[in-house]
């Protein structure tokens, strides 16, 4: 009975140390703006509406910039990001189109519906083809559980991201990034995409 009960109580103890040892959970939150300041790892970002929001980044975190590129530049197999808006023809119309790096495929991967403007779509894919409709073009992606396309008019920036540093996070340069917000209040981040040469990353 005793080694029972010595079992019984090093169980409990040990399921109570394994679950205070698990990490709070954190809500995916988006911020974007105009950087106010860098002091250390905490950077503070003013959005459209005013409201401040200080972001503490990881020591390593990486830096994005952003670079035109053109619809041609897309290829089957490319990972892409596309914010976009559901017409009433039904027909995702891209507002901006975001080629992925090898070292970011996958990110945030799916179709989901996007804050950013009224009927905004979200998503984040791979291309399976790339046709073009008029002067402009369609983009058929697929993503885990499922497939979609999306109309791209030839006045829609075309952008890919390119590794940078810090020296991009200077006050007035736009950023957004998704940070994770603690049961606190707290923003961290581990990756931020800056404003590089005048090119601003989607609002």
């Amino acid at each position: 009975m005793r080694k029972i009960f010595l079992f019984l109580i090093a169980s409990v103890f040990a399921g109570g140390l394994a679950q205070a040892q698990q990490p709070a959970a954190t809500t995916p939150t988006r911020v974007a703006g105009a950087i106010e300041s860098l002091t250390g790892d905490d950077l503070t970002v003013a959005g459209r509406d005013g409201a401040k929001a200080t972001v503490r980044l990881s020591s390593d975190a990486k830096i994005w910039g952003l670079e035109k590129r053109r619809l041609s530049d897309i290829k089957p197999g490319d990972f892409v990001a596309s914010g976009g808006v559901r017409g009433t023809d039904g027909k995702i119309h891209a507002v901006e189109v975001r080629i992925f790096p090898e070292a970011l495929r996958g990110s945030g991967e799916g179709q989901r519906p996007w804050d950013v403007r009224p009927e905004g779509v979200m998503t984040n894919a791979t291309v399976g083809t790339v046709s073009q409709a008029g002067s402009g073009g369609v983009i058929h992606v697929t993503y885990k559980g499922g497939e979609s396309e999306y109309i791209v008019d030839p006045d829609v920036p075309v952008l890919t991201y390119v590794a940078a540093d810090r020296a991009l996070l200077k006050p007035g340069a736009m950023v957004m990034m998704i940070a994770q917000k603690a049961a606190d209040g707290t923003l961290r981040a581990d990756r931020v995409t800056a404003e590089k040469d005048g090119v601003k990353p989607p609002m």
